[in-house]
């Protein structure tokens, strides 16, 4: 059998033939006319390679193979009949959902932690899979469907077939141990620059980044101690050491206690983070609510 042949329409046809076992009476229920399911009957019966249903005294009977048939078809077709309802009546609280989020380590922190922790109380059935951000993989795992969102500061312009929307601003902070001797409000640039820098690099050469060359195009420069692959380790390395760092303010912002947080000696310009899904996810309404959760975790 060809099942390219084969449309839902004529499932449903199957399905009500089936269980009425009269074509008037199915389809009167399907809202057609008697010669129109009869065709499709004949359709099916062409496509199956066996006559389904043969006439008797009071309507008609079954073949062995239609009633073969007919429970694994009724399953199939409640089960979507279930699915497209979910989607139509998206329940949060009895929802069974998963959700694979692309992002930082930081944002894993500042942004899904946070979200994780709704969902435990709101929707315990939605389940996050975090996936490490690889933004040169990113286009293709979205439009595959790896991925349901990433979280990051978006490209501007979109590619084709994708979805922004903003979170919030971040700004940057000076950090350093509580008890750092030489650490205070109002630090000049000179003192700054003779302290002992952890930073945080992605890039090829570990010691360098922007403040860096920022630093560098007004013939300054900093000494880098430590260089680290991630934001969330760097509060513990200066709470150690007398190295100081400009990190995220939302990733130390509830550790005052624990950490001196400074206004930068120098200008530090902050970025933009955003949600970007393709349109795959675009009208899910499950996809939809996780977005708007996260949203409102952040004023949005």
């Amino acid at each position: 059998m060809d099942i390219k042949r084969l449309d839902l329409n004529l499932l449903l046809s199957l399905e009500a033939l089936l269980q009425e076992r009269n074509v008037t009476r199915a389809a009167a229920r399907l809202h057609l006319s008697q010669p129109a399911l009869s065709a499709q009957l004949n359709r099916l019966r062409d496509l199956l390679g066996d006559p389904l249903l043969i006439p008797a005294h009071r309507g008609m009977t079954p073949t062995a193979k239609a009633l073969q048939l007919l429970e694994p078809l009724r399953q199939s077709l409640d089960q979507l009949r279930g699915l497209l309802a979910s989607h139509r009546d998206f329940d949060p609280a009895h929802a069974r959902l998963d959700c694979r989020i692309a992002c930082t380590d930081y944002l894993q922190a500042v942004a899904v932690l946070p979200l994780i922790r709704q969902l435990s109380e709101r929707a315990p059935g939605i389940r996050i899979a975090l996936r490490h951000l690889d933004p040169q993989a990113l286009g293709g795992q979205l439009e595959r469907g790896e991925l349901d969102l990433a979280l990051m500061t978006p490209p501007t312009p979109l590619p084709a077939r994708q979805y922004a929307a903003p979170l919030f601003n971040e700004r940057y902070l000076l950090i350093g141990r509580r008890n750092h001797p030489r650490l205070r409000p109002g630090l000049s640039l000179a003192d700054y620059l003779a302290l002992e820098h952890v930073v945080v690099s992605l890039g090829r050469d570990d010691f360098v980044t922007a403040v860096d060359r920022q630093l560098a195009a007004g013939g300054l420069a900093r000494r880098v101690a430590v260089s680290a692959a991630s934001f969330l380790l760097v509060p513990e390395i200066v709470a150690a050491t007398d190295g100081v760092a400009l990190v995220p303010e939302r990733l130390v912002r509830d550790r005052a206690e624990q950490l001196q947080l400074l206004e930068p000696p120098l200008p530090v310009p902050g970025f933009a983070v955003g949600m970007l899904w393709h349109e795959h996810a675009h009208g899910h309404p499950g996809q939809a609510w996780i977005r708007g959760a996260l949203a409102g975790l952040f004023g949005g």
